[in-house]
């Protein structure tokens, strides 16, 4: 009997231990995605907060201005575009979901730029992608070259503020992120930001070389980093070694590259 009762002190025990153990290793998976979710959705919300502002700026310009059907429905589009990714920020569940607000984002500033075309008289603009530098200055106006540090001059989209700075030699308006306490260019922040820049440039995939290996990276589950030499290959999906600083921007596989920290593709080789 005594033996017995051993026995059962010992399972119960044991159970003990076992919820214990997994109750902390929930608290800390929860900690783990709480803490990867909350740069990102902050980012959300800054974005979200840029476009209410460009909504307001374009409020002022058409004060006391009599807009067509066409006009009103875009300006509606803005509109609408602004509540959903509101909407869709407050709802972030993990880093993934930013896609959403992204994509709802690039949608409206496109709708802000057609308000304004209509209401000059202009034809609609052509959907380009955002400025690359910083997706929150809108639909970008050119290609310009653009050399990163220690990188390869590729011809990226950008604002015309931009696209003025790079041709006279001056740094471009990046986009900063908050990588634990370091502040650094969204393109250089880690997987966990590729789904930010998927939703502003994913659409224009087909079209451009540089976002088609972003959109692949991502379906495929890996970024490569920006390396420091090499060029860009159609072949290869899976090999290379990714990029020098651990950015997101792979997927279409490269011949150089030094030695990247995310993903399984041989990077968008800068």
């Amino acid at each position: 009997m005594t033996g017995l009762v051993v026995v059962l002190i010992v399972v119960l025990g044991a159970l003990a231990v076992a919820v214990v153990s997994g109750r902390r290793h929930t608290e800390k998976q929860l900690e783990t995605k709480r803490a990867e979710l909350e740069p990102v959705q902050k980012l959300a919300f800054e974005d979200v907060t840029a476009l209410g502002t460009d909504l307001q700026d374009l409020d002022a310009e058409l004060l006391g201005t009599e807009l067509d059907a066409g006009a009103r429905a875009d300006y509606q589009r803005a509109l609408d575009a602004y509540e959903s990714a509101k909407t869709a920020a407050d709802r972030l569940a993990q880093p993934e979901d930013v896609r959403h607000v992204t994509e709802i984002i690039e949608d409206g500033r496109y709708a802000i730029a057609c308000v304004r075309a209509r209401v000059a008289g202009e034809p609609l603009p052509t959907r380009r992608p955002p400025c690359f530098f910083d997706p929150r200055h809108g639909l970008s106006v050119g290609e310009v070259a653009w050399t990163p540090p220690g990188g390869t001059t590729r011809d990226v989209p950008a604002c015309a503020l931009d696209l003025e700075r790079v041709q006279v030699g001056a740094d471009p308006d990046v986009r900063q992120v908050m990588v634990g306490s370091q502040r650094m260019p969204y393109y250089q922040g880690g997987p966990q930001y590729a789904p930010y820049a998927q939703g502003y440039f994913g659409a224009f995939a087909g079209t451009h070389m540089l976002f088609t290996g972003l959109l692949l990276g991502g379906m495929m589950g890996g970024f490569g980093g920006w390396g420091d030499g090499g060029d860009l290959g159609a072949g290869d999906l899976g090999g290379g070694d990714g990029g020098g600083d651990g950015g997101f921007w792979g997927g279409i596989g490269s011949d150089g590259g030094g030695g990247g920290d995310f993903g399984d593709f041989g990077g968008f080789d800068f």
